[in-house]
């Protein structure tokens, strides 16, 4: 068995599920897969029930009643792995964004060099970001300004979404805590793990827009992630949160 989870949730991701799940597979590590499907009318779920034939000991699938939000469907993905004993688990988009390609690289810096968590870092190493419009460039890169200067979390991408926990990590932050469902979501992840005294390490990646299927990012979300820091400030100093173990 593979100590390696790569959990990716998924909704309306008929065209690009299926490469993704391969080009995962086709990594020289061993790495399982674990999609969190939310009841996708497009026939997500179909696809990866055909895959599991041919992947029967390493392709799984929760399937969920309609759309819950990203958050939740990693926190169901989390508690599974944590059930199911591996050591090493993933964030990861189902649309190519994140190339699959780096998670060995992530690995490695969980494995080798010293992080508890490990970042694909968007901005790093400059900005790093292909086919998106200037105007999402911007208002992403200034998000993560803001929650580093909020938060005092000193990330350069603090809303990324590609990494690598140690099992440690999701045993230690109290998952039923985290609160936020889209993608304030990743913040709160990094924020706790990091008032956990865990260590945080950025790996810089080149992040490249999809070009299949249809993006879920929303005014709202941006809006739940920009006040949303705030309120995670403020409960941080009335909490107190579990510590990694020396």
């Amino acid at each position: 068995m593979s100590s390696n989870l790569v959990i990716i949730p998924t909704y309306n991701e008929k065209e690009n599920i299926e490469n993704i799940i391969r080009a995962v597979f086709d990594q020289p590590l061993t790495f399982h897969v674990l999609i969190i499907e939310d009841g996708s009318p497009d026939g997500t779920a179909a696809i990866v029930k055909a895959l599991q034939t041919e992947f029967s000991d390493r392709l799984f699938m929760v399937e969920r009643k309609g759309k819950l939000g990203l958050g939740t469907a990693y926190i169901t993905g989390f508690k599974w792995a944590l059930e199911h004993g591996y050591e090493y688990i993933f964030e990861m988009d189902a649309d190519f964004s994140h190339n699959p390609k780096d998670l060995p690289r992530l690995y490695d810096a969980c494995a080798n060099r010293g992080a508890d968590v490990a970042i694909g870092s968007r901005y790093v190493s400059g900005v790093n970001v292909v086919n998106w419009p200037i105007s999402r460039v911007l208002m992403s890169y200034f998000a993560s300004k803001y929650v580093r200067v909020v938060l005092g979390v000193k990330i350069a991408d603090t809303t990324a979404g590609f990494k690598c926990y140690r099992r440690e990590v999701l045993e230690t932050i109290e998952l039923d805590k985290i609160r936020f469902k889209g993608y304030a979501f990743q913040v709160e992840m990094k924020f706790t793990a990091y008032k956990c005294g865990f260590t945080l390490k950025e790996v810089p990646i080149i992040f490249i827009n999809r070009e299949l299927g249809t993006s879920k990012m929303s005014g709202g979300i941006f809006g739940e992630a920009f006040f949303g820091v705030i309120q995670l400030k403020v409960n941080s100093w009335f909490r107190k949160f579990p510590k990694k173990k020396k």
